[in-house]
């Protein structure tokens, strides 16, 4: 049989998304939905291996597809060590680092583990493509203000990564070619410059940059060190203040962005000024790190499930147009971006990486 698809794996938390490509066409795709109860008797996320193999397996078969037709398998990338973008050959090294959860534990973590168990049995190659953990970072931007803090790269890089090459090949350029702002804006927002090709910065967007959906993004830090020792908040009620109750949720109720464009609709006031805050707080951001680009900006890309408001867009590029033009892309095809970067690899656009290279073991 000719091998000629590639077979994409992104396991979420209560899910396992699975996808056959064939070039750049989706063939199948099915979300494998997983009751609590049945997760529930795994103690470590890698346990849930097994499970999540067979439902994989049982998939494939009633699609009719032989894993025999397969010519590459990708998982979603796990929090792994630090590393540059790209795409990497899931190796032994790497298969032990998601095993163990080396920064964490998230069902993420099985995309490699779950793309290799694959791929070995065909004798093809598994990969990753751009984790969470990618880090290209200067060494200049890592520097916080407090020796004790050093600033992370913690960002939504395949994404990000994805509508940069998207761009440059609308362009007809070389993504080294290029420096670009992209904004991805969702639950989480990260805003990185990405010159020629690198995330050489970014907010993290559990902690810092502007307000989102539900977190609160920087706050003024004498204040929050007050409201931390008040008395009133646990550390974990913090945790939660900070991430899951702050941002839209935590002034509105909601972080639902079509209802409160319906509220704003009706004449509420308070929603159209916190909702307007965090678009301005995006474009704040966005010409910070114009800074770091010293203004040399090709473009700047609005991604993410919240680039589909119209009403959130228009006041962000009111505010940053006269840095670039502003291209919008909206939503995440996560199943997308990763069969692309197979694809790069594989056409020979851009050379696979090996984990044990580029880390510090």
């Amino acid at each position: 049989m000719t091998r000629k698809y590639v077979l994409v794996i992104n396991p979420g938390s209560t899910s396992t998304k699975v996808a056959i490509y064939e070039a750049e066409k989706e063939i199948k795709s099915n979300k494998i939905t997983h009751q609590l109860k049945d997760l529930e008797k795994y103690e470590r996320v890698y346990e849930q291996y097994d499970y999540r193999l067979k439902l994989i397996y049982d998939w494939l078969a009633k699609e009719e597809i032989s894993t025999s037709s397969l010519v590459a398998v990708v998982g979603r990338g796990g929090l792994l060590r630090s590393i540059p973008g790209g795409t990497y050959i899931v190796t032994e090294k790497m298969i032990e680092d998601l095993k163990i959860g080396i920064q964490g534990e998230h069902a993420s973590n099985l995309g490699g583990i779950l793309a290799k168990g694959i791929a070995d049995k065909e004798g093809i190659k598994s990969y990753i493509v751009d984790p969470v953990a990618v880090d290209e970072f200067e060494d200049i931007a890592r520097i916080s203000g407090l020796k004790e803090i050093k600033r992370r790269s913690l960002i939504h890089a395949l994404n990000i990564k994805a509508v940069s090459y998207r761009r440059a090949k609308e362009l007809n350029k070389d993504l080294s070619e290029l420096n670009l702002i992209v904004a991805h804006l969702g639950g989480g927002i990260s805003i990185a410059p990405v010159k020629k090709g690198k995330m050489i910065d970014v907010n993290n967007a559990s902690e810092m940059g502007p307000f989102s959906p539900d977190r609160t993004g920087s706050l003024p830090v004498g204040d929050i060190v007050k409201l931390c020792y008040s008395g009133k908040y646990t550390h974990e009620e913090m945790k939660i203040k900070l991430k899951g109750k702050g941002g839209l949720s935590g002034y509105l109720g909601t972080m639902d962005a079509r209802e409160i464009e319906a509220m704003i609709a009706q004449g509420n006031k308070k929603a159209d000024l916190i909702y307007s805050a965090m678009a301005y707080q995006i474009g704040k951001e966005i010409g910070s790190v114009a800074t770091v680009l010293e203004g040399n900006v090709d473009n700047i890309i609005l991604t993410g499930g919240l680039a589909y408001s119209k009403y959130l867009t228009d006041f962000i590029i009111g505010m940053v147009e006269f840095i670039a033009d502003v291209v919008i892309y909206p939503g995440e095809d996560e199943m997308d971006a990763l069969n692309k970067g197979v694809l790069r690899v594989l056409n020979k656009e851009e050379k696979e990486k090996i984990y044990e290279n580029e880390v510090d073991l």
